[in-house]
């Protein structure tokens, strides 16, 4: 079996945009988490130096051994990295091992390390949705023998999720699933069945938890509770609005000084439009787009359909998930709590993201067309 594909056929456009990505999040968390850091741990590095340590590290070394491979190898071993995935999921309600944070039960404690399961979940959901979707010819008219069986094998991940609870994670496991399955070519009866469950179980999840219920009220009302559960959407704004379009300077920012929350993690792309203006902001919002472009033609081009799911799933967790978080700096989504891909402080979202992408590396390894563009 042959477990290298050949050097010639690395996607050079999509490594490019990666690597400015990865240097420009490390440039801006230099300056958004200093204040932070230094208020906590007396060294305004920190952050800077976990995210090297336990994020960029580890993550570049499985890059480059993962993008160097046959993707094929993880369609073969699909249920065996789904199973482990389940079994990291579970081990959040194992006492003395799982941590709660934030009100929500999604990390494990290791030997003083923390690990964050959900964000190896989401790969390991892709990778088997892709292979149940590619493994043979779907006969969507027969929905008791297509879609139910796809949807009992991926469902205890989401109830497991759904048990930490993480909604934000959730809600972008259930919104790949159903792109998935769009691109599978899913009847839009179906489709549209699935977010009529998908909205109703979001109704369901904001009616029996209030804080969920309160971050919906601030949504649409930002201006009712300055100073109470619209505090973080307030500050957020102010750190943009103050930007404006040529920014206040590199290092200049005012909110991060302990006014708005969270400026390491979720809240990084506000600090960034302060800093650096309208113009660098759209800029960084430009280069998520391109991966995201170069992810869906690599999709298009793939030799095999289980390639092609491969790789629109991991492009679609990466695209939606930027969506999200920059999507709730600027007011126009709920704030979730999901971080900013490759921009924000965090060992695990950073090495699976970038497990994902080398995924998706060695999927474009098999394209001589992408080769050559």
């Amino acid at each position: 079996m042959r477990l290298v594909v050949p050097k010639r056929l690395l996607d050079r456009q999509l490594i490019i945009y990666l690597s400015i990505l990865v240097l420009a999040g490390l440039v801006v968390l230099i300056s958004a988490s200093a204040p932070q850091g230094y208020a906590k741990f007396n060294d305004g590095y920190f952050f800077l130096k976990r995210q090297i340590a336990y994020g960029l590290l580890p993550g570049l070394v499985f890059f480059l051994y993962l993008s160097r491979r046959d993707y094929q190898w993880t369609a073969k071993r699909a249920y065996l990295i789904y199973f482990l995935s389940l079994i990291l999921l579970a081990s959040v309600f194992i006492p003395g091992l799982g941590t709660v944070l934030n009100g929500s039960r999604s990390w494990i404690s290791l030997g003083g390390f923390t690990v964050q399961p959900s964000e190896f979940a989401k790969l390991g959901i892709i990778i088997m949705a892709a292979y149940l979707l590619s493994r043979r010819q779907i006969n969507w008219g027969n929905w008791s023998q297509s879609l139910l069986p796809m949807l009992a094998v991926l469902a205890p991940a989401l109830g497991l999720v759904l048990a930490e609870p993480d909604v934000g994670t959730l809600s972008i496991l259930v919104f790949i699933i159903c792109a998935l399955f769009f691109v599978a070519g899913i009847p839009y009866r179906l489709l549209l069945l699935l977010g009529s469950l998908s909205l109703a179980g979001l109704v369901i999840l904001i009616l029996v938890a209030p804080y969920r219920l309160e971050r919906i009220t601030t949504f649409l009302h930002p201006e009712l509770d300055p100073q109470g559960v619209g505090y973080h959407i307030n500050q957020a704004f102010l750190a943009i609005g103050s930007g404006g379009f040529w920014g206040l300077g590199y290092g200049a920012s005012r909110q991060k000084f302990q006014y708005l929350p969270e400026t390491s993690a979720d809240s990084i792309f506000a600090v960034v439009a302060e800093e650096n203006g309208f113009l660098i902001a759209s800029a960084l919002v430009i280069l998520f787009f391109l991966i995201g472009w170069r992810g869906l033609r690599i999709a298009r081009e793939a030799s095999d359909s289980f390639g092609k799911y491969l790789v629109f799933g991991v492009t679609v967790w990466f695209l939606w998930q930027a969506t999200l978080n920059i999507g709730a700096m600027v007011g126009i989504l709920p704030l979730t709590g999901v971080p900013l891909p490759l921009v924000s402080h965090g060992g695990s979202a950073y090495i699976a993201m970038l497990i994902g992408w080398a995924l998706v590396v060695s999927v474009s390894r098999g394209s001589k067309k992408l080769a050559t563009s």
